[in-house]
């Protein structure tokens, strides 16, 4: 079913071209894209009703006045009488949008927009979109930490990396509300959950695999460190110029902490001599991948081409090889996106108000994440759909399990 319009045009121009940029750029007036979009995807709502002069009364002042008063005296009353509990900021400075790289805040509300309605869909969590207009790293931190007090979660996205390593861990120090930056660790969830299915499909266990990860990036790192934690055979990561290893002299710092913990077959060279025999193939980068190194990888591979709109290897190519195939797209099975992770985890850990995200949380995460489906598998179907009913409840018992268990919980 179409989506309802509720903002519909208001202006009266029609016809071809109407609307369109001076130079004919786009044509808004029948793309059903921009005619979703006219007046922006969300809006605030109260909760409360104001009919007449009491509710009014209770609503503002001088009712308002006895709550403030009580959250004076006992701060943490904020979370009981107020939206904070209940409400993530969704922040990004628009340099790594989807796709579409570095266009800027005002570019990039359309997605954060999105992300906000992701959010109340499939974790019942309000979400305020706000993209800044800075790059600049301290001025990002010192942002976020002084409009804290009005959030119960802040939702880091679409932050290019470097930046977004230091911005989360600094945010993560400073504030005592979860930080997470879904770039990295929604699609780190949702990935080991589709590689565990993978895995228990072929008669494997994570312990048996070798995966090559190609993207250095935000994702790249983030996959990287799940695996390790839960416990895969060994991973190597690759960039540009090959694979990330303690022996190049051209490393950022992130990049020297990777090969610190990857790689312990002590692998050099390019993407491609890497995937030689390899298990699992991680795509989040882009580019393409050429046949012939697909061609040399174990028997019963898993290949997670995960680049948008164009897969690193094209499932037609990959499925000669692999035993099972995901992508980051909806028009092929597997979907690994970052909706299946993102609204249960805030859920839960808004949920038992948790002071932050864990290791332990993600974890518990992905494994709920695979159970939803564990005795439904096939090479199309390691992974639930969004729109499985299972899958926001599942994520979020698990992550609040596991936060009360991390001692990381405040109730």
């Amino acid at each position: 079913m179409a989506a309802e319009i509720v903002n519909p045009r208001s202006d009266s121009t029609t016809g071809a071209g109407a609307g369109s940029a001076p130079d004919g750029a786009f044509d808004p007036a029948f793309d059903p894209a921009f005619a979703l979009h006219r007046g922006g995807k969300m809006a605030i709502q109260a909760t409360v009703p104001v009919r007449n002069k009491d509710d009014l009364s209770l609503a503002y002042t001088p009712g308002v006045a006895k709550v403030c008063s009580a959250i004076a005296e006992q701060p943490e009353l904020v979370d009981d009488y107020t939206w904070k509990s209940n409400v993530v900021a969704v922040v990004t400075d628009g340099t790594a949008v989807l796709g579409l790289g570095d266009i800027g805040p005002e570019a990039s509300l359309p997605v954060m927009e999105g992300k906000a309605i992701l959010f109340k869909q499939f974790g019942g969590v309000d979400a305020v979109p706000i993209a800044l207009g800075t790059t600049d790293t301290d001025e990002i931190i010192e942002t976020v930490v002084r409009m804290a007090p009005s959030f119960g979660g802040i939702n880091l996205e679409d932050i290019s990396a470097p930046r977004c390593f230091e911005i989360e861990r600094r945010l993560q120090e400073r504030l005592d509300i979860p930080v997470f930056h879904d770039d990295q660790h929604g699609t780190a969830v949702v990935t080991l959950a589709a590689l565990r299915n993978a895995a228990k499909l072929t008669d494997r266990s994570l312990g048996q695999l070798r995966a090559v990860i190609s993207g250095a990036g935000a994702a790249g790192v983030a996959i990287a460190k799940i695996l390790i934690e839960a416990g895969i055979g060994d991973v190597a990561v690759c960039d540009r110029k090959g694979v990330v290893s303690a022996d190049r002299s051209d490393l950022t710092d992130v990049k020297r902490e990777v090969a610190g913990f990857t790689n312990k077959g002590g692998l050099t060279g390019s993407l491609e001599d890497a995937l030689d025999g390899a298990d699992v193939f991680i795509g989040v980068s882009g580019g393409t991948v050429p046949e012939e190194a697909v061609a040399k990888m174990a028997k019963e591979s898993m290949i997670f081409a995960m680049a948008n709109p164009t897969p690193e290897i094209h499932p037609d190519i990959a499925h000669r090889y692999a035993a099972v195939v995901a992508t980051g797209r909806s028009d092929y099975p597997n979907q690994i996106n970052n909706v299946l992770a993102f609204p249960g985890i805030f859920a839960g850990a808004m949920q038992v108000r948790a002071s932050r995200i864990t290791e332990g949380m993600k974890l518990a995460a992905a494994e709920a994440l695979a159970a939803v489906v564990a005795d439904e598998l096939s090479a199309d179907r390691v992974i639930p759909s969004p729109f499985d009913e299972r899958v926001a409840p599942a994520v979020t018992a698990a992550v609040a399990a596991a936060a009360r268990a991390e001692g990381v919980a405040r109730r």
